[in-house]
């Protein structure tokens, strides 16, 4: 008998096998199969490869005893290889664990994450209830609910509660979280509510904790996965419920090896799994936002925080009107300001989404720059390292260098980073304990969740943070904010630089007075009267959406038209342009469809490679992957040239 095996490589179709073994074999079954010189696992696949080839068809070594892939799993790897143009077999591999499945018993392991519910100590207030009660009556079947609420609502007690509804009944249940690494906060809610220890999915999980929970949920002992992007993989027994926490965040979007928005992504799953999907938000991403707009999603709000907490206050502090001491950042209307905060013994933030301590290093004699060898970027100071750094490839330079007149460089660092604010705030306040939150500072689990537990204990009287400290973070005493610097030069390639700014702010414009006391944030700016600096300061997102929405349609621009973008690199400049320009002859020319370039990306050179792009804009109704994937199969491999294909980028660098 024959049997089509798709195999977690990166061939785009199954291999044909003979099948001798006793056990009857279904699509789904994982099997063992010699593939090469070695035997490997595949599953077995619904579709044959047709070829007129002729081949020895070699045997099917042995069935595996582990749960099988189900159809609508089957179904979702499909799509999303068609979808985002990426093999089949390279889809697959997302769904197992190092290509492999996992055939141990962790019976006793699983213990751990079993659900015991206590005493509800948590009580929903009637705006929670209605949130809840709407939820619950859309139904059990595949629908698109988003739950928008301000922040501090309590957005997460609803869905939290949604999730118990379902579980009791039997069913699984995936919450994404844009920043896993960072949850410790969120866990120990997580555990308080549902009596277990979470069941977190990242790439920072061991791999004996990854084989245990991937073995654990597709035998349905394990109920609920909190997980980043690749945990939408997961071959789930029973799922009943999906839950995109910050459905907003860019960090859904992977850009790295195989290119995905892993919350839209989980929308199909859902609708392949015929389960609801909760989009949880403070500011819906443009996308969402159009989709409540033309009633293809339900929305349901909560319009105040929790415990009517309110929301903080914005002042605008123009740079203009102060007078700035020599290599100081902070003026001093925003010192007097920030002391009535700390002498009632509150806690303060500074925000500057800069990590390092200067973004640019020239030297005032020669004039030469510090710029990376590898990338077309400027290198970064950090005091801490006393080293420049390439932020992308990770390249570190010494600053020790001699002018043409063998005398040192005199060097000149321009602009701040979070290391020079905290720097100059030693100065200012040299008894106050101050304390850096970027990811540089915060690279070990083990030094955020002692960061985090000191910073709620009020053990740190100021925090000095780059975004990571926007992303959902409850600091108690934390009632004032100053970012350092407002002025919003948005990068021209960045078409939604406007949007991730409104919701970035609006996110940390939640974290201060989240206990009810009254809080402010300081925007320092050159340019008070910026329209999106106004629209924040007037706390009206959706006046922003709206506007928005009308720009991009005007422009051709998601969530109205798509854009697939393709990126070719390689070591010489030439060589990537004529081959991208011999490509873009043989993209398929259909109606409504705008092939733009090729032109040099805007960072022309990234780790040594040069980059150009060709962005394909096309109409919302065309599902164009399907010409797409024909013409680029038949584009000949050139030795020394890459062609990533990244559909609904977000990146344009």
């Amino acid at each position: 008998m024959k049997i089509a095996v798709l195999f977690p490589k990166i061939f785009d179709y199954p291999f044909t096998y003979k099948s001798e073994i006793s056990e009857s074999l279904n699509s789904g079954d994982f099997v063992r199969a010699p593939f090469g010189s070695k035997e490997i696992t595949g599953v077995v696949w619904p579709d044959k490869q047709k070829t007129d080839k002729k081949f020895k068809i070699k045997k099917i070594s042995k069935k595996i005893n582990v749960k099988n892939l189900n159809y609508s799993m089957i179904e979702f790897i499909k799509w999303f290889s068609k979808y985002n143009l990426v093999p089949l077999g390279m889809s697959l591999k997302m769904c197992l664990l190092n290509k492999d499945v996992v055939e141990k018993n962790f019976d006793k392991e699983f213990n751990k994450f079993k659900i015991k519910y206590k005493d509800n100590k948590f009580f929903l207030n009637d705006e929670q209830k209605k949130s809840l009660s709407f939820i619950r009556n859309i139904g059990a079947n595949y629908n698109v609910t988003v739950l928008e609420g301000v922040t501090g609502s309590g957005k997460t007690l609803v869905y939290f509660q949604r999730i118990k509804d379902l579980i009791i009944k039997g069913h699984q249940a995936l919450i994404l979280l844009p920043e896993i690494a960072l949850t410790d906060q969120f866990s120990r809610r997580f555990k308080e509510f549902f009596g277990s220890e979470p069941a977190i999915w990242h790439s920072g999980t061991t791999k004996k904790n990854k084989s245990i929970i991937w073995k654990g949920i597709t035998e349905g002992k394990i109920k609920i996965v909190i997980g980043a992007r690749s945990s939408l993989f997961l071959p789930f027994k029973n799922l009943g419920i999906i839950i995109v926490d910050e459905e907003h965040d860019p960090s859904y979007k992977q850009d790295e090896g195989v290119s995905y928005n892993a919350r839209d992504m989980a929308i199909t799953r859902a609708s392949l799994e015929n389960i609801p999907i909760n989009l949880v938000t403070s500011i819906p991403s443009i996308e969402t936002y159009n989709n409540i707009v033309t009633k293809k999603y339900h929305i349901t709000k909560l319009k105040n925080r929790y415990k009517k907490a309110s929301l903080p206050k914005i002042e605008i502090i123009n740079l203009h009107s102060e007078i700035l001491n020599k290599n100081s950042w902070i003026a001093n209307k925003t010192i007097n300001k920030v002391n009535q905060y700390l002498d009632r013994g509150e806690q303060v933030l500074f925000f500057l989404n800069r990590r390092g301590f200067a973004p640019f290093i020239i030297c005032k004699n020669c004039g030469y720059k510090f710029q990376c060898p590898n990338c077309a970027i400027n290198l970064n100071f950090h005091k801490k390292l006393n080293q420049a750094l390439c932020h992308y490839c990770g390249h570190k330079s010494s600053l020790l260098r001699n002018c043409e007149n063998n005398k040192k460089c005199e060097l000149l660092f321009c602009g701040p980073g979070v290391e020079r604010i905290f720097a100059e705030l030693k100065k200012i306040y040299p008894n106050k304990k101050i304390e850096i939150f970027s990811s540089d500072t915060l690279k070990k689990n083990k030094s955020v969740n002692v960061l985090l537990k000191k910073a709620e204990s009020k053990k740190i009287d100021i925090l000095v943070g780059t975004q990571l400290l926007s992303k959902g973070f409850h600091f108690p005493k934390l009632n004032c904010i100053v970012v350092v610097d407002s002025d919003f030069s948005s990068h021209g390639y960045d078409l939604r630089s406007a949007e991730k700014n409104i919701q970035l702010y609006h996110q940390l414009t939640g974290r201060a007075g989240r206990e009810g006391n009254l809080s402010t944030i300081f925007f320092q700016t050159y340019t008070p009267n910026d329209e999106i600096l106004l629209n924040i300061s007037k706390n009206d997102p959706h006046a922003f959406l709206q506007k928005e929405l009308l720009l991009r349609k005007e422009k051709k621009l998601p969530p109205f038209y798509r854009l697939i973008s393709l990126i070719i690199s390689g070591k010489n400049e030439q060589l990537i342009m004529k081959f991208a320009t011999n490509l873009k002859g043989k993209l398929p020319k259909i109606n409504n469809v705008n092939i733009l370039g090729p032109v040099l990306a805007p960072i022309t050179k990234l780790r040594k490679k040069y980059r150009c792009r060709i962005l394909i804009r096309y109409p919302k109704d065309l599902f164009i992957q399907k010409y797409l994937s024909h013409s680029l199969n038949r584009i000949k491999n050139v030795s020394g040239i890459k062609l990533e294909v990244d559909v609904d980028p977000i990146n344009f660098s």
